[in-house]
Formats: C-alpha cells, structure tokens, sequence
C-alpha cells in the first residue's frame, strides 16, 4: 500500500463511477483515479504494473469477472498478494451470503454504497481517512 498511489476502482456502472468520483474530487483526495469496468481488466493491469495502488475499491456484481472472482485471483497470485493492496467492497449487493463469502476471501471491509451524494461521501472519507492512517508492511517498501 502506497498512502501516494493510484485509487484503483472497478465499477461497471457509468453514474457510479461519476459519483465515486465526484467525491473524490470534493473530498480533495489528490491519489490517480483509475477505472475499470470489470475484474478481468483490473486483475490484468493490476498484474501488470509497478505501481504501488493506494485502495481497491470494488464492487459485486459486474460482466467478465465479478469482484469475488476478481477477489479470489489477487490471493492466488504470489506478486499481487505480496502488494498487501487494501481491498474493499463498495456494492449495492447487501445480501449475507455475499457479505459472508466476501470476508472468506479475506477482504479488509464491505460497504454498502449510499443512495445519496452525501451519505457516500461520509462513506468514502471514512475509508480513507482509516487508510491512511493505518501502518502497513510496505508503508516502509
């Protein structure tokens, strides 16, 4: 985790990547923003990169790869793993089976995304504030 790097985001959703990042940019976080509509995408940049990214935020349910695919793929991949990336659900889906299978595969929070611009926004500063906050292994990389 890199307090400096990117804000790796998969969402699916044009009006909720608006959103997220309309927040962002009010709560004046200054990290990259990257976007990616699905989890194949993210995994393939994710394996790819240099980059130290910041925070994942993911959601569910989304066409290719969904986030518990996507999940599942950075635990099994000794590179991706070794990053320690914070990844955290930011979904719709509320279901307890989801929630359930969400922390087996060793997530670091789920959060339900908020209906109003408002209440995602205190959603959101609250992970980040927690994030940066945290000392992390490659705080000292």
């Amino acid at each position: 985790m890199s307090v400096k790097g990117p804000i790796i985001s998969i969402e699916d959703d044009s009006d909720d990547q608006f959103l997220i990042r309309s927040v962002l940019e009010e709560l004046e976080i200054p990290n990259q923003l990257i976007f990616f509509s699905n989890g194949l995408d993210a995994l393939l940049f994710l394996e790819t990169t240099e980059q130290q990214p910041f925070v994942i935020l993911c959601d569910i349910n989304m066409p290719v790869m969904n986030g518990l695919e996507l999940r599942l793929r950075i635990e099994q991949n000794e590179y991706l793993k070794k990053k320690s990336i914070p990844f955290i659900f930011l979904s719709t889906a509320d279901n307890p089976h989801i929630i359930s299978a969400a922390y087996d595969a060793t997530i670091q929070g789920f959060f339900k995304k908020e209906n109003s611009f408002e209440d995602l926004k205190k959603r959101i500063k609250i992970i980040f504030e927690y994030w940066q906050s945290c000392l992390h292994p490659n705080n000292y990389a």
